[in-house]
């Protein structure tokens, strides 16, 4: 007998990425968690069971969110950390915006050491991934770039894996072979969001 398919629902808000990036770069963790905080409110009321901050930069105030949500919170963070142990790597490189690059995925792998691009080369990072970011699109050039500055991770760093820790990494990433073993934070996380789902 085949299995019925599980009927999901999904609801969607919309947290504005300009904002994001600011109260980001500028530590408000107060101004984010109050949108954050409103937002899921609207969610609740909507007849969600659970929350899912689904982008990556967006997870650098996610501890003060977790302490005041009307929902559960299902944490992008501690899903990549049990992904990167669960694989065994001892050396991971990352890939994304400036925070976080420069907050080691903001101190959520601490079991492993962690690696990132240095100097300009950072910045350098942060802006494509930005523009990729806020385009929606990756030329092949911002591709080979991208694959270029994992490579360098790997190669003279030690990285034993690049995780994609940028939520939109996927446009330059998905559907190609950059030569070295990645993981995609944000795959990660939907995995998990759906077991959370069918587990509801």
């Amino acid at each position: 007998m085949a299995a019925v398919p599980a009927e999901l629902e999904l609801t969607m808000v919309h947290a504005d990425t300009p904002t994001l990036l600011a109260n980001q770069a500028a530590g408000n963790s107060v101004g984010q968690v109050a949108l954050y905080d409103h937002l899921t409110r609207r969610l609740k009321a909507a007849g969600a069971r659970s929350v899912a901050v689904t982008s990556i930069a967006g997870h650098f105030c996610i501890e003060n969110f977790n302490a005041v949500s009307v929902l559960p919170v299902i944490d992008l963070l501690s899903v990549v950390r049990s992904a990167v142990l669960d694989r065994g790597y001892t050396r991971v490189g990352l890939l994304g915006t400036r925070g976080v690059m420069t907050s080691q995925l903001y101190g959520a792998l601490e079991a492993v050491e962690v690696v990132a691009p240095l100097g300009a080369d950072l910045d350098a990072v942060h802006e494509e991934y930005v523009t990729v970011a806020s385009t929606a699109t990756c030329t092949d050039e911002q591709r080979r770039f991208f694959f270029d500055a994992g490579r360098s991770l790997v190669v003279e760093q030690g990285a034993d894996a690049i995780l994609m820790a940028g939520t939109d990494l996927a446009l330059a990433f998905n559907g190609f072979d950059p030569g070295y073993p990645v993981v995609d934070c944000a795959d990660a996380h939907v995995q998990a969001i759906l077991a959370e789902a069918l587990r509801q």
